[in-house]
C-alpha cells in the first residue's frame, strides 16, 4: 500500500507539471503569432505599394515603425502594425467563443493582450565588404510577455529579411 501511495503521489506531481507546461506553451504560441502578424503586416505594406521602400524602417531612420517595446494595439488607419496611428485603434484582443462554443454570438469572450509587448527593429544589411545593400533590410520582431506561473519575462524573437522587390 505504501509503495502504491508513493507511486500515485509521484504521478500526480508529473500531472501538475504537464498542466503548467500546457499553459506556458499557449502563451508561447500567442507570442509567435503576434510576431508573425507584424511581419505579415510589413510585407503586405511593401507588396501593395501602400508605403514607399524608404518608409519600411524605424522612425529614427526616416521610416514609420515605432522604436522599442510597444503595447499591442490593433492596426491603425494605415493597416500596418507597429506604427504611430495604432494607438487610436485601441488595444488588441483575443476573440474566443463563449460557453456556446460559437464565434460571433453575444457570449463571446474578448481577452486583452495587456501581458504582451512587441518591438520591431528594421536594420540595413551589409555585404561581405561592409557595403550597405540598399534593396535589403533585416527585420527583428521581439514579443515579450510575463509568465504568471514562474513570474518571469519571456521573449520570442522572429528574425527575417525583406527585399525592396516583390
Amino acid at each position: 500500500m505504501a509503495i502504491m501511495t508513493i507511486g500515485l503521489v509521484s504521478l500526480l506531481g508529473v500531472f501538475g507539471i504537464a498542466m503548467a507546461a500546457t499553459q506556458d506553451s499557449q502563451q508561447d504560441m500567442i507570442a509567435k503569432q503576434l510576431a508573425n502578424e507584424a511581419l505579415e503586416s510589413i510585407v503586405t505594406a511593401r507588396n501593395t505599394s501602400q508605403k514607399q521602400w524608404s518608409d519600411i524602417q524605424n522612425l529614427a531612420d526616416g521610416g514609420i515603425f515605432l522604436p522599442g517595446y510597444q503595447p499591442l494595439y490593433d492596426a491603425g488607419a494605415d493597416g500596418i502594425m507597429g506604427t504611430a496611428d495604432d494607438y487610436a485603434a485601441g488595444y488588441q484582443k483575443i476573440h474566443e467563443p463563449g460557453p456556446d462554443g460559437i464565434y460571433g454570438t453575444s457570449d463571446d469572450i474578448l481577452l486583452p493582450m495587456s501581458n504582451y509587448q512587441r518591438k520591431i527593429e528594421i536594420q540595413p544589411v551589409t555585404d561581405a565588404n561592409g557595403n550597405v545593400v540598399s534593396s535589403l533590410r533585416a527585420i527583428n520582431i521581439s514579443v515579450q510577455f510575463n509568465t504568471p506561473r514562474v513570474q518571469r519575462t519571456k521573449t520570442y524573437l522572429l528574425t527575417s529579411f525583406i527585399s525592396q522587390f516583390r
